[in-house]
């Protein structure tokens, strides 16, 4: 993890919280980084060094058009999620599908377009979340989502081998999905979370870019999960937010 230099790296969804770290960690370790996402390009973090690129996880061409002009590159990290999560008895078939669509099949589409241009000794990592092994209230689609993502991590695994295909699982995560919450509220989110957790604090997104830079990096790791919780599964579920 010393070094990174010379290899190119994708982050789909590196305009944002985990992904924009990724996108900073690689860059740090001396790789050539394609940071790509929705957001316009005027309205980004300016990372030096850093190529920017603009993607639709939901639109095939677009993907396609992203990969195209990438053309050869050594690792590929999916953070991207876009879609409308619900309550189950208010969803309807296309609103569940969206979140399918942009998480699930928006990760199949990085990754199918992706492999072509792949070097073997490279590697494609997903992000999920805690939802799979511990359902949130009204995210069933969030849940089904994430075990979609991580079931595709174990059969690419075997099918695009000796290419390493693996997923990390994050936590409570201290990232710009909770930038909904008023500042007293999310103070109070980071506390509840700090208390409950075995390690006494709230991730990060540097927590989620580490754990993405070791699987790029470790040429022994393929098929697996890698749970950054912070012990998230070994405590009572926090009882929703602040």
């Amino acid at each position: 993890m010393d070094s990174m230099k010379g290899q190119r790296v994708v982050v789909v969804g590196g305009t944002s919280g985990m992904g924009l770290a990724t996108v900073r960690a690689a860059a740090a370790l001396g790789a050539e980084v394609v940071s790509a996402g929705r957001r316009p390009l005027a309205q980004r973090e300016s990372v030096p060094g850093v190529e920017a690129a603009e993607v639709d996880v939901t639109s095939e061409a677009s993907v396609r058009m992203l990969f195209d002009g990438v053309g050869a590159l050594d690792h590929l990290v999916v953070t991207a999620s876009s879609g409308t999560p619900g309550a189950f008895l208010e969803q309807d078939l296309a609103t569940a599908r969206s979140f399918m669509d942009g998480k699930f099949f928006g990760s199949w589409m990085c990754a199918r377009y992706a492999a072509p241009g792949l070097a073997a000794a490279g590697s494609i990592t997903f992000v999920t979340g805690g939802a799979v092994v511990r359902p949130p209230a009204h995210g069933s689609m969030i849940t089904a989502a994430f075990a979609a993502v991580e079931a595709l991590t174990r059969a690419l695994a075997i099918e695009l081998g000796p290419r390493r295909v693996n997923t990390i699982r994050p936590g409570y995560t201290d990232s710009d999905m909770w930038a909904y919450l008023a500042d007293a509220r999310r103070r109070e989110l980071r506390r509840r979370v700090a208390e409950a957790m075995p390690v006494g604090r709230m991730g990060t997104p540097d927590d989620i870019a580490h754990a993405a830079v070791f699987l790029m990096t470790n040429p022994q790791i393929t098929g697996a999960v890698l749970e950054v919780t912070g012990g998230e599964t070994l405590v009572d579920a926090l009882d929703g937010t602040p």
